[in-house]
């Protein structure tokens, strides 16, 4: 029998998982706050490696509160992307159209980060 395994319930999980949970918030929040104000440039970089954080650490939040919050900051990533290449016609053929339809995507994307982390601070799982 080896004594060195130890098997930790869903709530230590959920508690050692807030660190990678607050890195990637962080960085999806640098991302939504540059993307709404003008001539801030965020870079796609940080949401890849956010991105790249909540899919490996998605399995081990299996079972507990923090798994609501891997998968909503993963539908968040992919949708706003989806978003953003879907209306990007608009910026070579209507620039206001983009500016205002990129402006829209921006803010939902920085609700949902905001929400998520409002909710992980409090720890609680978030309603999709």
């Amino acid at each position: 029998m080896n004594d060195d395994i130890i098997d930790v319930g869903p709530d230590e999980r959920a508690e050692s998982l807030k660190t990678f949970g607050w890195i990637s918030y962080l960085l999806h929040l640098i991302v939504a706050i540059a993307a709404v104000v003008p001539g801030a440039q965020p870079s796609a970089a940080l949401l890849i490696v956010a991105l790249i954080i909540d899919l490996v650490k998605k399995g081990d939040a299996v079972g507990t509160w923090q798994a609501s919050h891997f998968s909503w900051r993963i539908r968040s990533v992919i949708w706003a992307g989806v978003l953003y290449i879907v209306t990007a016609p608009l910026w070579f053929f209507f620039l206001l159209p983009g500016w205002i339809a990129w402006g829209l995507i921006s803010i939902w994307f920085l609700y949902r980060i905001v929400r998520g982390m409002v909710s992980m601070n409090e720890g609680r799982a978030i309603d999709a």
